[in-house]
Parts: C-alpha cells; sequence; structure tokens
C-alpha cells in the first residue's frame, strides 16, 4: 500500500492557518475592519512568517521524526505564534484602564516588527534543521540500500 503524502497540503493550511489565526486575534480586540486594515499595514512581515510557519509544518510532516526535531518544530511554530500575538496583543492592553499596562503595551508596539523578524528567524532556523534532518535520512537511506547491493 502507497502512502499518499499530504505534506504540501499540512503546509499550505499551516501557514493560511497562522494567517486566520493573525487576523482572528486583532478581530477580537478590535474588529475586523481593523484586522484586515492591520493586516494590509503588515503583509510584508505576515507572509513571510505564515510562509516559513508553513514550510516547516510540510516538512516536518514529510520526514520521519524523533525528539529532537518534534522539540524544535514545536519551539519554532511557538515563536511564529508568539509572535503574532505578541505583535496583536498591545491592542487588548490599549482597553484595559490598568495604568500598570500601558508601558506593557508601548512596549509590544514598539518592538512589534522585532517579533515578527524574530518570529521569520526561527522560522529559517526551523526550516534549516528540518532540510538538513530530511537530507540525513536521505542519505542513511541511500547508505542502506547500497549496503544490501554489494
Amino acid at each position: 500500500m502507497v502512502k499518499e503524502n499530504n505534506s504540501i497540503l499540512y503546509g499550505l493550511f499551516a501557514g493560511l492557518g497562522i494567517v486566520v489565526f493573525y487576523i482572528l486575534v486583532l478581530t477580537l480586540f478590535e474588529n475586523f475592519n481593523f484586522a484586515i486594515a492591520n493586516f494590509r499595514g503588515l503583509w510584508y512581515w505576515i507572509f513571510p512568517l505564515a510562509a516559513g510557519f508553513g514550510t516547516q509544518i510540510g516538512l516536518y510532516s514529510s520526514i520521519k521524526h524523533n525528539a529532537t526535531i518534534n522539540a524544535e518544530v514545536a519551539a519554532s511554530g511557538g515563536i511564529s505564534a508568539s509572535s503574532m500575538v505578541a505583535c496583536c496583543s498591545h491592542f487588548l492592553l490599549n482597553v484595559i484602564p490598568i495604568i500598570g499596562f500601558s508601558g506593557l503595551a508601548t512596549f509590544l508596539m514598539t518592538y512589534q516588527k522585532l517579533f515578527f523578524g524574530m518570529g521569520i528567524v526561527s522560522n529559517l532556523i526551523g526550516i534549516s534543521i528540518l532540510l538538513n534532518h530530511k537530507r540525513k535520512i536521505k542519505n542513511n537511506n541511500l547508505e542502506m540500500k547500497g549496503g544490501k547491493c554489494h
């Protein structure tokens, strides 16, 4: 029985899912029109973050897993989602009339692009780790097949 590989589909859904997550969070904090306007203003950060996350999920679903890879993908995916939430959470903090949170809202807004950048860098690291792991598996499989032929 041939195992069907849905890794591309999983990657596309994951990338789309993180964009939907971003829009939902902003819609909950403000409203849908605001979410779309903010998305339009930050698309150049959001698309690479979503593409990187989707690529990781696609690669992850296409290879054999071990505990190290599971932890690395979870960490990188967590950083991507956290970047999205950190980027948007200052909107929630602005509606909470507690003086102590105003500084945190300002901090999050000031470093919004840094959070996106950290998420993108994290994705690149995760993708390189997964590609390296996939390459090692391929080389091991070729060595095993080569060993049987001798």
